[in-house]
């Protein structure tokens, strides 16, 4: 597996790989609606290509496919963190979580963790903060905000 920065024309792949884990990965937490609310398939490019070109973001590449990205603003809002369907608990998570950590320099990093992704973030010192509800095309779904403090 190798690690590099984001480039644009990454986001395609990137989306689609967004599309399959949100519907596959968390299926196991969130009702059939609150996926296709959350991740709808009609996703633009043009739409998620800047925030991902001014973030610090990396994405996983493995044998010419991209099996997770991520992305964390300079202030520390860790905004995304998807592993492919086919490639969970192979340590691609972790490796670029390390990575985007180390990068930013902030005080803490917040995440808005999805119920699946909470222990993922658990296990790596995150605490939950709060639980809410966020609304995504008039549909509600559960995560929490968590937040680690860097060490210096």
């Amino acid at each position: 597996m190798k690690i590099r920065r984001y480039r644009q024309e990454d986001c395609g792949e990137i989306l689609e790989l967004f599309y399959n884990t949100v519907h596959s990965v968390n299926r196991k937490d969130y009702s059939e609606i609150q996926l296709d609310a959350w991740a709808d398939g009609r996703t633009d490019v043009k739409a998620w290509n800047p925030g991902l070109l001014k973030n610090i973001t990396y994405v996983a590449v493995e044998n010419g496919r991209i099996t997770g990205f991520g992305d964390i603003s300079t202030d520390g809002y860790l905004d995304r963190l998807y592993v492919h369907k086919d490639c969970q608990r192979q340590g691609i998570a972790s490796a670029i979580c390390d990575l985007l950590e180390k990068e930013v320099i902030a005080e803490k990093i917040v995440t808005h963790a999805s119920v699946t992704a909470r222990p993922f973030f658990e296990n790596r010192g995150y605490r939950v903060i709060r639980s809410q509800e966020v609304e995504r095309k008039g549909v509600f779904l559960k995560n929490y905000v968590m937040e680690k403090s860097k060490k210096y």
